[in-house]
């Protein structure tokens, strides 16, 4: 680690005063344009060849006569009591608002200092003229004042956070992933829900690093040492949502044993987007060895780059309109209905394409009852696929996933039956290959089989959402049968209130069921605050899986060894720095400094 560099009170003859970073860090920055320079910048030659080279002045003030000239923050509040932002706090605000831009498009800090500012600069003078030249010249936006930037709106868009989770009348729900970047490196990222202004809120709450290992353990004490480190109680948390390892984030997890412990009444729930995994369980050994000949085959092709070069050139010359294959992952479970697709699609070309390597594969892939098997799957992952599509949206409860899962196994019994008459129609794939009737009588066996076991599976499974009876006046408080509500329920007399209402009733008709009940906290807390404990728990992982995305644009080669949970934040944050707060803060702290 390199020295750091100790600010000298003689550097004021250069015209620059010292600014100190929370970890004690010293830096320079130019009182005529604010320009702030890094530790290893806080030295005679640096500092002077700034003065001359961009201010032309001589040096020789001392402390005494800068600290008797009018400060930046003095010649602010002068200009503000006329309406006129002052100069500093310009030069301020345009390199806050560029920050914030770089820090949304996930663009490298460097771009600003190496690319944008020149440009610009370029263009001021061509169009504008020298003068506006100078004066973007003086805009601070140099790759440690973009970080700093960044940094100062990250910790202002947390604070805004934290202030609206402390301010929640129900506790809130957290939704909680695991990943591993490109250095191996395994981050955690958390999500928010919470009330605030009579509308359930999500919001990014933190992404670290977990360090050494990833046991359930490790986890906890990450998730926990996040509400310690803000003074916020754990048990502001009443529901959290996991997915992935077992070991790790899974609902009987040992992570999970640990937030009980803590937080005895927390509801957990497992991400609902994982259908496809379950599918994979109830597979019987012909289809399971069906999907396990495909990812043979991808892998074939797809791992040696000879193959994967002669593949592409093989399709382009016959003109088939895919020419790439997607891995099969158990993880990425959206691209494994997308490879089967893609597979039963290219049969035909994939099959010469295997003889023309002379693959062992051949004798498999080209037998009839593979690529009935094929068919099946195809269409079966298929429909899964746009089940879990729909579920991937912001707002998803845990009680509308459930309606949707219902609605997908409800359809089973109808499938059985027509399979059992020959009929595919719900098969698209397998409907165009069946010919004869023998194939058909196989096959539907086995089909019915299969998804009797799954629609066992998935009642098991997927449990967490169903609503009795009793408590379906949630979803409608109108049309719902109050008979079926016991008369020693307390909120029975408000429920029978608020459906006398027209005016409330046409509230719930132009309302989000979420907002509705959001909006009932005035009138009718206790209905409110019950239906929204079952509202709020997330039902899926979806925006981890979205914040995921972003680990593309800042985890690369070239990115590799910063921090990002400053950056990922500001990108994918909803909440707005509060700009002028920070820039008044900076100034106060300019003026304390001089």
């Amino acid at each position: 680690m390199s020295k750091k560099r100790k600010w000298d009170d003689d550097y004021v003859r250069y015209w620059f005063t010292c600014t100190t970073e929370v970890d004690g860090t010293q830096r320079p920055q130019c009182v005529l344009c604010n320009s702030v320079f890094s530790n290893a910048d806080l030295r005679p030659s640096k500092l002077s060849d700034h003065f001359n080279r961009q201010h032309g002045g001589v040096a020789g003030h001392d402390l005494n006569s800068l600290k008797h000239m009018p400060t930046p923050s003095d010649q602010s509040e002068t200009l503000k009591a006329f309406g006129v932002a002052s100069h500093e706090d310009t030069l301020l605000q345009a390199s806050y608002q560029f920050a914030y831009l770089c820090a949304k498009e996930k663009n490298p800090h460097t771009v600003a200092e190496k690319l944008v500012k020149p440009c610009a600069l370029e263009i001021a003078q061509i169009v504008l003229g020298p003068d506006a030249q100078k004066k973007l010249q003086q805009v601070p936006l140099s790759d440690d004042v973009i970080h700093s930037r960044i940094d100062e709106m990250s910790q202002d868009i947390l604070q805004q956070v934290l202030e609206d989770i402390k301010a929640s009348p129900l506790k809130v729900g957290i939704q909680l992933a695991e990943t591993t970047d490109m250095d191996d490196c395994s981050q955690l990222m958390a999500f928010v829900r919470y009330i605030k202004e009579r509308e359930i809120v999500e919001e990014f709450l933190f992404c670290e690093p977990l360090q050494l290992s990833m046991k359930g353990i490790d986890v906890f004490n990450l998730f926990r040492d996040f509400f310690l480190k803000h003074k916020i109680a754990l048990d502001v948390c009443g529901s959290v949502c996991t997915d992935g390892a077992s070991s790790m984030l899974g609902e009987n997890s040992e992570f999970v044993a640990y937030v009980k412990k803590e937080i005895p009444h927390i509801v957990v729930t497992h991400c609902l987007l994982n259908p496809h995994a379950l599918v994979i369980k109830t597979l019987p050994t012909k289809l399971r060895d069906a999907l396990f000949t495909v990812v043979r085959v991808i892998n074939f092709i797809k791992g040696r780059a000879p193959n994967h070069r002669l593949f592409q050139a093989f399709f382009e010359e016959i003109g088939i309109e895919y020419s790439v294959l997607l891995f099969h992952t158990e993880m990425r479970w959206l691209s494994r209905g997308q490879i089967l697709t893609h597979i039963f699609e290219m049969y035909e070309e994939i099959n010469q394409f295997l003889h023309h390597k002379s693959s062992n594969l051949v004798d498999g892939f080209e037998n009839k009852e593979f690529k009935i098997h094929l068919a099946y799957l195809a269409d079966l992952f298929k429909h899964l696929n746009e089940l879990s599509a729909s579920m991937q949206r912001t707002g998803m409860n845990t009680v509308s996933a459930r309606e949707k899962l219902s609605a997908f196994v409800r359809k089973f019994p109808f499938w059985q039956k027509r399979i059992e008459k020959r009929n595919f129609t719900n098969f698209p794939f397998l409907e165009e290959i069946i010919v004869s009737d023998n194939e058909g009588i196989f096959i539907a066996a086995e089909i019915t089989l299969h998804l009797q076991q799954l629609s066992n599976f998935f009642h098991g499974y997927f449990s967490i959402g169903d609503l009795n009876e009793a408590s379906k006046w949630i979803l409608d408080p109108f049309l719902f049968n109050i008979n079926f509500v016991d008369d020693s329920y307390l909120m029975k007399n408000d429920l029978a209130e608020l459906r006398a209402s027209g005016q409330i009733l046409m509230e719930f008709e132009t309302m989000k069921l979420e907002d509705f009940w959001c909006a009932q906290f005035t009138a009718f807390p206790n209905l409110a605050k019950t239906a929204l404990e079952i509202l709020m728990p997330f039902a899926t992982t979806y925006l981890c899986e979205l914040g995921f995305s972003s680990f593309l644009h800042f985890k690369t080669k070239s990115r590799s060894c910063f921090n990002l949970s400053d950056d990922i934040r500001v990108a994918i944050s909803k909440k707005v720095p509060r700009f002028s707060d920070i820039i008044e803060q900076k100034l106060q702290l300019q003026q304390k400094s001089l």
